[in-house]
């Protein structure tokens, strides 16, 4: 069933079921997006999507929420931008993001201050290099929940890593915080695929910044093998 709607006061349509979402990206109008992803469920949480709807309360997360017939939506309104700018904000003042090109070009353009917030409490983590495939830097995550989605049920059916802790002391970790190897994790790789904010780096690439030669992860690469 096609329903008619009006988006940014211009009349669309869509498809029962459709999101804002994606009538949005249909229509060429640009929301953004840090927790969703085509390859996993969209959940809501980091509410960077958020669309004003006309008799809604509140701001409503465009990725989650289905288009109606007759709705009225601004998805650029000075309510909506106010609300990305300030989640921003809060994120670059409690975490390292030096390693998220989107959202530091989300900080840009909607000229995200986190000096706003400067007694904000930072999230600090060692490094955690346990395994040949990937280091896990959670100093740099911001929960949006993918590597766990594509761990679980949305690809891979592993369950290797999930969420623990409660409130601000929240973070993914493996069950009982094991190292990965002593996980039911399989090196797919799917986790660091879906990470937009380097918290989860393949080895490689974490080496070489770490200013390692090409030249010496090869010779460390070739006696892990033969350790083995």
């Amino acid at each position: 069933m096609t329903i008619t709607f009006m988006m940014d006061g211009k009349e669309v349509t869509a498809q029962d079921g459709q999101t804002l979402l994606d009538v949005a990206r249909e229509n060429g109008i640009n929301i953004p997006t840090i927790c969703f992803h085509e390859a996993t469920t969209a959940n809501g949480l980091c509410r960077m999507c958020v669309v004003e709807v006309e008799g809604q309360r509140v701001l409503q997360p465009s990725c989650i929420v289905k288009a109606g017939a007759n709705m009225k939506v601004q998805t650029r309104s000075e309510k909506v931008v106010r609300a990305r700018k300030t989640i921003l904000e809060m994120l670059a003042s409690t975490m390292d993001l030096s390693d998220a090109p989107d959202i530091l070009t989300m900080m840009d353009e909607y000229g995200a201050s986190p000096e706003r917030f400067p007694d904000a409490e930072r999230r600090e983590s060692e490094v955690k290099d346990d395994n040949p495939m990937y280091v896990r830097d959670y100093s740099k995550c911001l929960l949006c929940w993918r590597c766990v989605q594509v761990c679980a049920d949305d690809a891979q059916y592993t369950f290797a890593i999930n969420f623990e802790g409660r409130g601000f002391e929240t973070q993914i970790a493996t069950f009982f915080d094991k190292p990965i190897p002593e996980t039911t994790c399989v090196m797919c790789g799917q986790c660091v695929g879906v990470c937009p904010t380097g918290a989860l780096k393949p080895k490689r690439e974490y080496m070489l910044e770490q200013g390692k030669t090409p030249a010496e992860i090869s010779v460390m690469n070739t006696g892990r093998k033969k350790r083995k």
